[in-house]
């Protein structure tokens, strides 16, 4: 988090949150009251300024206002760059933990950062990276893991950056309790909340 967001918290320590307006899609993409944010010094200031609070709600700090985010999802998403993973806001991962393959075939990691989606557009290159005892997975063994109960793990494997990770079958609506995080943070009791956002 940048220093001047810390400064403005101290300054400022009991500002209300803002819940409600900002979200986080399966894209990558931060909106505001629905409409995608596409001013590139709004994007970075958030990027920069992304954190999730003790209770894995994730948020926004605008200076010393918390604007808690909606997610789609995760908290990140990921793509391909080269031989590792970045996260949405250019975060590279280094130590991924988990792997999950939903009921729909999204693959999300756990990762030092927090848990994030594979953004669909890199499933062809997670598809190469998947392996079954050894051999590259096809559509059979592929059915066989999407098939399985949430929860279990799969005879499936993924090449990261010299590890493999075990792709473990979780159902999407389990993945928050699961992996920690909130998907659709509300006040809780006692929470001083905002209705706009701080200037």
């Amino acid at each position: 988090m940048e220093d001047w967001a810390l400064r403005a918290m101290q300054r400022w320590p009991n500002v209300p949150a803002l819940f409600g307006w900002l979200s986080l899609d399966r894209r990558g993409h931060w909106l505001i009251r629905g409409e995608i944010i596409s001013r590139p010094q709004i994007i970075e200031t958030i990027n920069r300024n992304y954190a999730a609070d003790e209770h894995g709600r994730w948020f926004f700090q605008n200076g010393p206002q918390r604007g808690y985010l909606t997610l789609e999802y995760a908290p990140f998403v990921l793509h391909v760059d080269g031989d590792r993973l970045l996260t949405h806001t250019g975060l590279t991962v280094e130590h991924p933990s988990r792997a999950y393959l939903d009921e729909e075939g999204s693959l999300v990691f756990q990762t030092e950062h927090g848990p994030g989606l594979l953004i669909d557009t890199d499933l062809d290159w997670a598809l190469n990276e998947i392996s079954a005892a050894g051999q590259p997975v096809d559509e059979d063994s592929l059915t066989t893991a999407l098939a399985l109960p949430s929860g279990q793990e799969t005879s499936l494997q993924l090449a990261l950056g010299g590890t493999l990770l075990a792709l473990t079958r979780l159902d999407r609506s389990h993945l928050p309790s699961a992996l920690g995080f909130v998907a659709d943070p509300q006040p809780r009791e006692g929470e001083r909340v905002s209705t706009r956002i701080a200037d």
